[in-house]
């Protein structure tokens, strides 16, 4: 686990966007089963999601089409909420960061670490925005 002093500004960089945090099994049940489409980003203190992951993220919300809730879980600090949102991700493998769309519940849309890594943060912002038109 790391310290929370450590991981303040990372994650406050999706919560101050907007992004709610979940911290508990319970909760990620309860946001990807809500009614419509949540997109639940698992953030993480790696490089890619510093220059990738959690830009592209915020990016893609500039879309006329955008999901109706966004959440985060953070991957070595929120273990319970990760592992249980991990369980909503398969067959995905545990990846960190990644991000998923569901629609009333239902997977329907996955980026992997290996989709993250070593791209643009606008191109992960299109590939979202792609999958907001289509689903949302």
């Amino acid at each position: 686990m790391y310290p929370a002093e450590m991981v303040k500004p990372m994650s406050e960089d999706l919560t101050n966007a907007g992004f709610e945090a979940l911290h508990t099994a319970e909760s990620v049940d309860e946001a990807i089963k809500r009614e419509g489409t949540t997109l639940v980003v698992v953030n993480s203190v790696c490089g890619c999601a510093a220059a990738n992951a959690r830009p592209g993220a915020k990016m893609s919300l500039n879309n006329d089409k955008k999901p109706t809730n966004i959440v985060t879980v953070f991957a070595g600090v929120d273990k319970e909420a990760v592992n249980q949102a991990r369980t909503h991700m398969v067959p995905f493998p545990p990846s960190s960061p990644s991000m998923a769309l569901f629609k009333n519940g239902e997977l329907v849309h996955m980026l992997e670490r290996h989709h993250i890594e070593g791209r643009p943060a606008e191109l992960i912002a299109e590939n979202l925005m792609d999958a907001y038109n289509e689903h949302c």
